[in-house]
């Protein structure tokens, strides 16, 4: 405990990455409690977890609550992926994707509602399936509010459109459900966004300096998986693909020197102190045996980020495994 002026405050726990193994598409929301919120991909896919503690440093050692399983047949009952919880309305919000045994490749969006104060507890209810304009291959589900709208942004595959998967947007008339039409913000094109397979995924979204940022991860969730960016005017139409700007690089990836693998499906969270964090999974070897999707050894990571003198963010490189620098 340090003294300064006369007051005592605790020093920040240092985080020591990796933050949380075997823990991919990690996602992180600092509520209004005081509590860091944390929910990801687990390597068995057949389940959600929720943990929670007042510090990023101590979701590592925070007990894992499962709040949803899997079903035995029919939807829902394969690979389920990509949690996100959001807190909208007074109510917590669980956004993810499921498959189904006999299609374990054609996810579709659900969501989930929990009423109690501490999503930890209570009952979460099935809200049902999120609808698309059309129905194929979908997941990855983020939302954001601009302007008293709330947007849903996600994954999808347009039967048109060559390869896996493309991002979309759409306005919400409820946390469950898209209103209008969705449009697509972003296909993968670049050479880095098509190696492997042809992906685009993993939103999120970072409200800063006038602007709305989008990133997103692409290519094989191998060595090759890396982070791109979306940038809007937060005053333009964003719903309007015009509105949008794409970084022809990447913005965050492998980092050999680092041992640093695949990093992607990030979320952004704030720290006590008011630094800018991403979270994100990597995993810390290159060479994998058999398919990526079977190597559980994604592991959930922290780093602090910068701003550029045009108000972009700079996430630099990822970090060693070890304590954050």
């Amino acid at each position: 405990t340090l003294s300064v002026h006369g007051q005592t405050s605790t020093p920040a726990l240092e985080i020591v990455n990796p933050l949380i193994e075997q823990r991919a598409d990690p996602w992180v929301y600092l509520h209004t409690d005081g509590y860091y919120y944390f929910t990801a991909s687990v390597p068995e896919y057949d389940r959600l977890e929720v943990r929670r503690a007042t510090s990023i440093a101590g979701l590592a050692a925070a007990e894992a609550v499962v709040i949803w399983r899997k079903r035995d047949t029919g939807p829902l009952s394969k690979h389920i992926w990509a949690p996100e919880i959001h807190y909208i309305d007074e109510k917590w919000y669980i956004y993810f994707a499921a498959a189904r045994e006999g299609a374990p490749f054609d996810h579709r969006i659900y969501v989930l509602e929990n009423e109690s104060a501490n999503p930890l507890e209570g009952t979460w209810v099935e809200k049902g399936q999120l609808k698309t304009n059309w129905q194929s291959f979908s997941l990855d589900a983020t939302t954001f509010e601009h302007n008293g709208v709330r947007y849903l942004v996600w994954a999808q595959r347009e039967p048109a459109i060559p390869g896996n998967s493309n991002l979309y947007i759409a306005a919400m008339s409820d946390p469950w459900t898209i209103s209008g039409r969705q449009v697509m913000l972003s296909k993968p094109e670049y050479d880095w966004e098509i190696i492997g397979f042809l992906v685009n995924e993993g939103p999120a979204a970072l409200k800063r300096n006038g602007k709305i940022f989008i990133t997103y991860s692409a290519s094989a969730t191998d060595y090759n998986y890396a982070m791109g960016m979306l940038t809007a005017s937060d005053s333009s139409d964003l719903l309007d693909p015009a509105s949008w700007s794409k970084a022809p690089d990447p913005v965050f990836q492998t980092n050999e020197a680092n041992s640093q693998y695949g990093p992607g499906h990030n979320s952004f969270t704030v720290s006590p102190e008011g630094d800018d964090i991403l979270i994100y999974h990597a995993r810390n070897y290159k060479d994998i045996v058999g398919d990526p999707l079977n190597d559980p050894n994604r592991h959930t990571r922290a780093q602090k980020f910068t701003w550029n003198s045009d108000g972009t963010p700079n996430f630099g490189v990822p970090v060693p495994d070890g304590p954050m620098p």
